[in-house]
């Protein structure tokens, strides 16, 4: 499940990975964050570009419940990249230094959740209440632990081959049979939209996201 969503994220974020995309630009209000357990042992914390598991279910202010994770769809956790506006703010915001294994309740106010137009079933105007509990944190796609890991040769710049490397070594972790025509089409498209300067290879700032943009 991971590899489509690395394949995916990695070049072109799409929003609505677990069903709750989007964010509204204006900033009202904070999120409520209640901790409801934390592991007696965290070697870890969620920090933005961290790629993060999660079952989640969400619920209006009269107790209604509108989605869960455990119970729709395929019944399976979803993952999503954590400060790269995927989710709704509300989630970027309260997802933060959280340990694998915690579960957490957060209250989002309407503007850092579908604000006045509302999306779907979710009425304009709507304060959100999501249960969530964090299964697994993963070295996001854009962050500078999968550069230095995927840099093979360490001199701080990723080639057309470097890239290959990781996306065959990808393919191969998650049980997939070798594709070297859509690993070429993929780099392809890797370094035309992130080479800013053509010079055939990826430096660390065009490879890693933005966080002052967020």
């Amino acid at each position: 499940m991971l590899l489509p969503l690395l394949l995916s994220a990695l070049w072109c974020v799409s929003p609505g990975v677990i069903g709750v995309p989007g964010a509204q630009e204006e900033e009202e209000g904070e999120v409520k964050i209640h901790v409801q357990h934390r592991p007696f042992i965290c070697h870890r914390k969620s920090k933005f570009g961290d790629l993060l598991l999660v079952h989640q279910a969400g619920y209006f202010q009269n107790g209604t419940l509108f989605h869960s994770s455990r119970i729709h769809g395929d019944k399976q956790p979803g993952w999503f990249t954590l400060g790269v506006r995927e989710v709704i703010l509300g989630w970027d915001r309260g997802l933060q230094d959280m340990c694998a294994g915690e579960r957490r309740k957060l209250v989002i106010p309407p503007a850092l959740a579908y604000g006045a137009e509302g999306k779907g079933k979710i009425p304009p105007q709507s304060t959100l209440t999501f249960l969530i509990e964090l299964l697994e944190i993963r070295n996001g796609p854009r962050s500078h632990e999968a550069f230095q890991e995927m840099d093979l040769n360490d001199d701080w710049r990723l080639s057309r081959s470097e890239v290959i490397a990781h996306l065959k070594k990808e393919f191969e972790q998650n049980g997939q049979p070798p594709n070297d025509t859509l690993n070429e089409i993929i780099m392809n498209n890797i370094f035309k939209k992130e080479d800013q300067n053509k010079d055939g290879y990826l430096t660390s700032r065009e490879f890693t996201y933005k966080h002052d943009e967020l």
